[in-house]
């Protein structure tokens, strides 16, 4: 990767529906050298893909909590168990597994506090294993 590769990740990451053109002239390219670029960007697992941004409040996810999760046992059956019913859940957002403690950082995006409550409720504390659950709920965001 050089510096133009650079330049276009960086612009496809602003904006992925530039089109060829405007891509190529703001990285100073032409057309066909830019679509190549981006087609092995692509072809090498750099480009994962295209999204789109959608606005939480509008589609009633705009209560965001990060939320610990330790587990009664580190049991091959216990963490497989969790780890696949976790991620089918359509509230869950990003679910990692940590070295140390917490066994899981998780974040979750729901309507509001009475859906989140609801969803500890009725699906977190229904996972397999679960031992302890705490939330951390955002005063303020300083980079997103």
């Amino acid at each position: 990767m050089d510096t133009i590769d650079r330049a276009i990740l960086r612009e496809l990451q602003a904006n992925a529906r530039l089109t060829n053109a405007e891509l190529a002239q703001r990285v100073g390219l032409t057309p066909a050298p830019c679509l190549r670029r981006v087609r092995r960007l692509e072809e090498d697992g750099v480009l994962l893909g295209y999204h789109a941004e959608v606005n939480p409040d509008r589609v009633g996810r705009a209560f965001k909590v990060l939320i610990d999760v330790d587990l009664t046992s580190q049991a091959h059956s216990t963490v497989e168990a969790f780890e696949s019913q976790a991620v089918e859940l359509t509230e869950v957002t990003e679910a990692r597994r940590m070295f140390g403690s917490p066994d899981y950082a998780i974040r979750v995006e729901v309507a509001d506090l009475e859906s989140f409550e609801k969803l500890l409720r009725e699906k977190i504390w229904r996972l397999p294993g679960v031992h302890r659950v705490t939330s951390h709920f955002t005063m303020k965001v300083l980079k997103g």
